[in-house]
């Protein structure tokens, strides 16, 4: 063999050597990127609703349901942070307006199932049940009904837990 093709084949296993330590491998991406939007402490293993831990993890997390059943708050102050959710879910994705389907569907949407994979409430987020439902103060879930592409009716059941009485509370924009 000539030298120069002993340093071409060198050169090759090199190139092919670089290539097979620097190349990701497969199953990373089911690991938690790093971000610092994500809150400290919070666990990708924790997410509540088994099917998000099928879907990547969000690629980035915000802080708009921080204040989400918050003791601070009251429920007027969570219906609001709701409909600020669901308004920035349109903002980011102007074509599909708002999120639609279950309240499970609309949470995961909301938590990060979506096509830029961003969590506008963190997918662990207390607010969420097992079920992978956005509820109110008092545990029940959110009734959530689009009543256009652009606007978003949010219902809570109210202390009593049951929908459709005297003291459900109706958050709309």
């Amino acid at each position: 063999m000539s030298p120069r093709r002993a340093l071409l084949a060198a050169f090759t296993l090199v190139v092919f050597g670089l290539v097979w330590f620097l190349w990701p491998r497969h199953g990373a991406e089911e690991q938690a990127p790093s971000s610092s939007l994500t809150p400290p402490g919070s666990a990708q293993s924790a997410i509540r609703n088994p099917q998000s831990a099928i879907a990547p993890p969000p690629a980035e997390v915000s802080h708009l349901a921080d204040a989400l059943n918050s003791t601070a708050g009251d429920i007027r102050a969570d219906l609001r942070v709701v409909l600020d959710l669901v308004e920035a879910f349109r903002t980011n994705f102007p074509k599909d307006g708002n999120p639609s389907g279950t309240n499970a569907e609309i949470t995961a949407a909301l938590a990060g199932r979506n096509k830029l994979r961003l969590a506008l409430i963190p997918p662990n987020h207390p607010a969420i049940n097992r079920d992978g439902e956005l509820c109110d103060r008092w545990g029940t879930p959110f009734f959530l009904h689009s009543e256009s592409a652009t606007r978003m009716e949010v219902r809570s059941a109210g202390p009593d837990k049951k929908m459709w009485t005297e003291d459900d509370l109706v958050g709309t924009p």
